[in-house]
């Protein structure tokens, strides 16, 4: 006999996978023993259509299935040895407006590198017949008007999704590396004849390493009219991911130097180059403002909020219901749907890609697979200085709420503190957010509802999102349930220990101070509780305004109000007398009167007393 684990690494699936086949009698010959299932050394794997590792799937016919493409960003290979989902008709659009540059702004992990991919394969001119990774997608049967396209124009491709350095030097020293390897994709103009001498020589050195960053500033410019010169046609020019250098700059202090080579850089690419034919960029921000793109009235900006290309970012319903057919797992949907559909692009409802086929890849295991890809790290600067009302806001979220915000698509990453409410715009467009109703204002901007997507992106601001707004590092998950066990108790002594512990392994000395800390710090752990309660901060109740509020969302639970006090350098004695006026001042300013009036029948009142890193909690 063999263990659930011995089988499920025999049939490669997973071993909750193996449990539930147990449990559902599909193994025959399989027992429990105790809490543990045997089964037969000879048993026949179950056909139960679900996928465990992506490598590939057993259908009722014994059919072996594509792999799913995690990771995979090359089109060819995507399309031909994985299962691939059909975003050829992009093209089509694309060629039906034929704007001359598309910027695509999107959260990371959307597709938008393979996307671009595509369209490299499709437009470039190649040695081989590249027709035949089309012949079989969506834009072939749209007729001649679209495929007379294929393969006819020069392509010049760059990503800078890996450009992640901590340094100028090192990231132009990157930026130069990939310049090297494009200018080497396009051998042929070495030798060219038609180039001039001048051109040849500028395109050796490029390959030799040799350039300074003023020349690497006018390789696009140079490169596209090399290509013109040695075709007859202009190129098209790609840029994915070009703001993630940018967001480096940024966070890692040389922002100046990475904007002034990449508004030559692009300038020279886009705006007034006669060797165009197309331009398309992708990012995260649009950054309209930031004077990269000064000058170009011919940028067509298509972001979240756009009807247009709307599907071709991310997984639309009817894809994922195609995949999960596929793979045999369409009982799973509603599951799925919960913790990975919600987004909005445009006015289509979207599903993340990358945590859905994660999801089916790994035998239809729940795990936060997108927001554990990378962190945008221009959150954690916001939240830092974020105003107490944005705070309530976002905890607000957290609990599943919709609140009103101004989204400014032209947010520029150099005055982002300067305006601590463009955090509801990143949070848009790098997906921690998503609209439903938008309303275009005077400015340019829109007053949107926005809310929490799913429940994957609720897990985030459980703890990144909650951890930036109190800077106070990784909050322990015993903590944070050793305070919600003991508010729930009301079992003051475990609450006391619970966050004394916390201030003491976590709080500097030098960040406790003004009362607005401890405000912040106490809503941060409250709001990692489950969304049992209903939080409330700073609101006006019977004579005056209570610190933290919880109504609870049924009757199960009492309601809990709590005031808090500080004061430097105070003893235990002077710490416990400031505790019982705020309690005192519960009671007197009536801060129960608003949850009396709902009708709560228990209420339990705490006044918290801090100075530095010691704290007095006390109770009635």
């Amino acid at each position: 006999m063999k263990t659930c684990k011995e089988i499920a690494t025999e049939w490669n699936i997973a071993e909750r996978t193996v449990v539930n086949l147990c449990n559902s009698g599909k193994i025959r010959g399989a027992y429990k023993d105790g809490k543990k299932w045997l089964i037969p050394d000879d048993a026949v794997q179950p056909a139960d259509g679900r996928v465990s590792t992506g490598k590939y799937i057993k259908s009722n016919n014994n059919a072996v299935k594509k792999p799913l493409p995690i990771g995979i960003s090359d089109y060819v290979r995507a399309q031909s040895e994985y299962y691939y989902v059909d975003k050829t008709l992009l093209i089509k659009e694309f060629l039906d407006n034929k704007p001359l540059v598309s910027l695509f702004t999107r959260p990371r992990r959307f597709g938008k590198t393979l996307n671009m991919d595509m369209l490299r394969v499709f437009f470039e001119i190649s040695k081989e017949d590249t027709s035949i990774y089309f012949k079989d997608k969506d834009i072939w049967k749209c007729g001649a008007e679209y495929i007379k396209h294929q393969g006819k124009y020069p392509v010049i491709f760059l990503t800078f999704k890996d450009v992640k350095f901590d340094s100028w030097n090192a990231t132009l020293s990157k930026i130069s590396g990939l310049l090297q390897a494009e200018y080497n994709r396009h051998s042929e103009l070495e030798n060219s004849l038609k180039l001039a001498g001048f051109e040849r020589e500028y395109y050796k050195r490029i390959l030799s390493g040799s350039l300074d960053e003023v020349e690497l500033s006018s390789a696009l410019e140079n490169l596209s009219r090399m290509l013109y010169l040695h075709y007859g046609i202009n190129p098209i020019i790609i840029i994915d991911e070009y703001d993630t250098p940018i967001q480096e700059g940024y966070s890692k202090n040389f922002y100046d130097e990475i904007i002034g080579f990449m508004r030559n850089f692009f300038s020279g690419a886009f705006k007034d180059n006669k060797y165009l034919s197309y331009g398309f960029l992708t990012g995260i921000l649009r950054i309209a403002q930031e004077s990269i793109f000064s000058g170009l009235n011919n940028l067509t900006v298509n972001s979240v909020l756009d009807k247009e290309y709307d599907g071709y970012f991310g997984f639309t319903y009817p894809e994922v219901h195609k995949i999960m057919t596929y793979y045999g797992c369409t009982d799973k949907e509603s599951e799925l749907k919960s913790w990975y559909d919600g987004y909005y692009f445009g006015e289509k409802e979207i599903y993340n890609p990358w945590s859905v086929i994660n999801y089916i890849a790994k035998g239809c295991t729940l795990q936060a697979y997108w927001v554990n890809t990378g962190k945008n790290e221009i959150l954690e600067g916001i939240m830092n200085i974020a105003s107490e009302d944005i705070n309530e806001r976002l905890f607000s979220l957290i609990q599943g709420e919709t609140v009103i915000a101004k989204i400014d698509q032209s947010t520029v990453y150099r005055f982002l503190t300067d305006d601590p409410s463009n955090i509801y715009s990143i949070l848009l467009v790098a997906g921690y957010l998503k609209t439903t109703n938008k309303h275009l204002q005077d400015d340019g901007s829109y007053l949107c509802e926005v809310s929490i997507p799913n429940k994957e992106i609720a897990a985030v601001y459980k703890s990144e999102i909650l951890t930036y707004l109190i800077g106070t590092g990784a909050i322990q998950k015993t903590t944070a349930n050793m305070i919600a066990e003991s508010l729930y108790s009301n079992d003051i002594g475990k609450l006391q220990k619970a966050v004394s512990n916390y201030m003491t392994k976590s709080v500097s000395f030098y960040d406790a101070g003004a009362e607005g800390f401890y405000h912040g710090l106490i809503l941060g752990l409250i709001a990692l509780m489950d969304n049992q309660y209903k939080i409330n901060s700073n609101r006006e109740s019977g004579d005056g305004r209570y610190d933290v509020s919880l109504f609870p969302k049924d009757g199960k639970h009492a309601g809990i109000i709590i005031e808090l006090k500080w004061g430097k350098n105070l003893d235990e004695k002077a710490l416990s007398k400031l505790a019982d006026e705020a309690l005192e001042q519960i009671q007197s300013k009536r801060y129960a009167h608003e949850m009396l009036e709902e009708g709560v029948k228990e209420i339990i009142r705490f006044g918290m007393a801090f100075s530095g890193k010691k704290v007095v909690i006390k109770t009635s």
